[in-house]
């Protein structure tokens, strides 16, 4: 047997060195060994000797996929003792088999990939259940944590920390080495033990608190949450102490949060009722004006929508207008003044429809959704789409819109109006500026000018624009 002993257990340079020098002089994979450090080499084991590359069987030349380096750069993280083998049994093949990491079906390059899985998984459990402490000294303020990762995962890991809290004085330590950041250079020291790191600090108590506030005992899913949170890392996670308990609770706090009496109603709701009268409850009140439907739709609960917008949004513009504009739904301006596009995208409209000729005067726009969905982040109400059943329950004042306004064309910005108008997911992309004959009018579908806004590059967004305005001119000889 000939051995290969490496300097550490994460030593790549050394096996693939090593590993080279095997393959060159025809060592088979079953007489090939490789220890870590030199007191571990077996009693039959011969160190193997630098060979002659003019004798030896193999070309000196040897290439090997990237794909195995890549795939040899993860598993030597893996704490499987017999890693270095699967690797140097991998490269033998790779001279008859160029194409093998190719093969997943294959024994060896399946248990490989497994094995590089694992690893990338270690380090991903890694940034994320990292717990660092403060620590006091004479340099100052520092920070200090302490973890057992499934895997050798510490130095593929640390430069994510190092970006992430780069003004920070930190120190990771773990059984296998430690890393340390000064806030210019990351370095990295021994093995370390868990009595060299801080227990608890101050902050603690206040995320345990947090942790708690947020935890939803009606949304709980065990299995899930140990899937993605395993057993074996909670020892080192403050809030892992809370965990036990507040599952063993959970039950009796889904019970109370149903028990519990619903929350008041949005009164908005009952403004707009008072307005119009009882008739705007029945499911048969048919608006006959667009006066009524404007009213009628502030007191519309056919989804949850309502109750998180300011008001509900119809259409505007003449009764009898040729052209009817249906966006998506209305904005954040939009919400707070109950009028469609009178935000960004709404200049942007109101430019194009210049440019193509047509008066927004004479033009009814409208959008498929009447109220404002949105998440709040800070004091800002970001935009979501609307989803296709929402879409669905606002068709009916879409309809009835159409109905009373009566179009001869009608423009579908973005794949919700689209979907909207016509009952159907459509790609934009494929049928844009294409005629459609709809049962009372004829169709176009065209961007949303809030896609234009959305564009970063300049030259391509100059071009759209032009299409837009090019899909609105088409709108117009329709008629």
């Amino acid at each position: 047997m000939l051995s290969v002993t490496l300097e550490h257990e994460t030593d790549f340079d050394g096996w693939r060195d090593g590993a080279r020098q095997l393959r060159l002089a025809g060592v088979r994979p079953h007489e090939a060994v490789f220890h870590v450090g030199a007191g571990n080499r077996g009693l039959f084991d011969e160190a193997l000797p630098c060979p002659d590359p003019a004798s030896a069987p193999v070309s000196p030349g040897f290439a090997v996929p990237r794909a195995f380096v890549d795939v040899a750069r993860a598993v030597i993280l893996h704490r499987s003792p017999d890693r270095f083998a699967l690797l140097y049994r991998l490269l033998w093949r790779l001279d008859k088999e160029p194409d093998l990491m190719k093969v997943l079906s294959d024994i060896d390059v399946a248990d490989a990939l497994e094995r590089a899985k694992n690893v990338s998984r270690a380090s991903h459990k890694m940034k994320a259940f990292v717990r660092f402490r403060v620590v006091e000294n004479a340099e100052g303020e520092s920070w200090a944590a302490w973890f057992e990762p499934a895997h050798r995962v510490v130095e593929k890991t640390a430069p994510f920390f190092a970006r992430r809290f780069a003004t920070m004085r930190w120190s990771i330590l773990t059984p296998d080495g430690s890393a340390f950041w000064d806030t210019q250079t990351l370095t990295f020291g021994p093995p370390a033990t868990r009595d060299m790191a801080p227990d608890e600090d101050e902050v603690e108590e206040f995320w345990k608190t947090y942790y708690a506030s947020t935890f939803n005992p009606a949304r709980l899913k065990t299995k899930t949450m140990q899937g993605e949170m395993p057993k074996r890392y909670w020892k080192n996670l403050p809030e892992a102490s809370l965990i036990r308990e507040l599952v063993a609770q959970s039950a009796v706090r889904t019970e109370t949060m149903v028990a519990a009496p619903p929350p008041e109603h949005n009164t908005r709701f009952d403004r707009a009722a008072v307005q119009i009268g009882p008739r705007v409850i029945a499911d048969d009140f048919m608006p006959s004006t667009l006066t009524e439907m404007d009213q009628a739709v502030q007191a519309c609960r056919r989804c949850p929508l309502w109750r998180d917008a300011t008001q509900g949004v119809c259409g505007e513009g003449p009764r009898a207008a040729r052209l009817m504009i249906v966006g998506e739904q209305p904005g954040d301006h939009e919400d707070l003044e109950g009028r469609p596009f009178v935000g960004p995208a709404g200049k942007v409209l109101d430019e194009a429809l210049k440019e193509a000729g047509v008066d927004r005067a004479d033009v009814f726009l409208t959008n498929a959704v009447k109220h404002f969905k949105h998440e709040p982040r800070g004091k800002r109400r970001l935009h979501k789409t609307p989803n296709a059943g929402e879409v669905a329950a606002c068709r009916w004042w879409l309809d009835r819109e159409r109905a009373l306004v009566k179009p001869a064309v009608i423009v579908m910005m973005g794949a919700t109006a689209a979907l909207s108008v016509l009952s159907r997911k459509v790609s934009v992309t494929q049928i844009r500026g294409e005629t459609l004959s709809l049962p009372d009018a004829r169709g176009i579908v065209t961007v949303h000018p809030s896609y234009l806004l959305r564009m970063p590059d300049r030259n391509r967004a100059a071009m759209e624009r032009d299409r837009f305005v090019a899909d609105l001119k088409t709108a117009r000889t329709l008629l």
